[in-house]
């Protein structure tokens, strides 16, 4: 039997573990990477504009695609966003919210950067 992966949001408070992604000079200026855990890709971007580091699920809900990591990152007003580079759908690095109004939403995870390294925060 094949397991369905399911991405879900995770809070601060929920972390049950706290996975190393890389050293924190590994990742671009504005930019993303993409992490796995569990058989989950997750993309972890560090918004250097903003001094802030965001991590959401990799996959496009549009097309199915492990895209995210790559999009582009920018703001809508005071709301930290990425773009897909593929469909240009823009969603909330903070909640996941898709901007351009359309029902699918990306899950978040807490993000800290501890003696130089990142680290993304799972429920097991």
């Amino acid at each position: 039997m094949t397991e369905t992966l399911e991405y879900k949001t995770v809070t601060s408070e929920e972390v049950e573990t706290w996975v190393e992604v890389a050293a924190e000079k590994d990742f671009p200026a504005n930019g993303g990477v993409c992490a796995e855990h569990k058989g989950l890709q997750v993309a972890v971007f560090n918004f250097t504009r903003r001094k802030k580091w965001y991590a959401t699920q990799n996959l496009c809900p549009h097309k199915q695609q492990m895209i995210l990591s790559r999009g582009m990152l920018g703001s809508e007003g005071e709301e930290p966003k990425v773009a897909c580079p593929f469909h240009k759908q823009t969603f909330s690095l903070k909640d996941g919210k898709n901007l351009n109004g359309d029902h699918c939403a990306l899950a978040t995870y807490p993000v800290k950067v501890e003696n130089g390294y990142v680290y993304v925060g799972f429920k097991n």
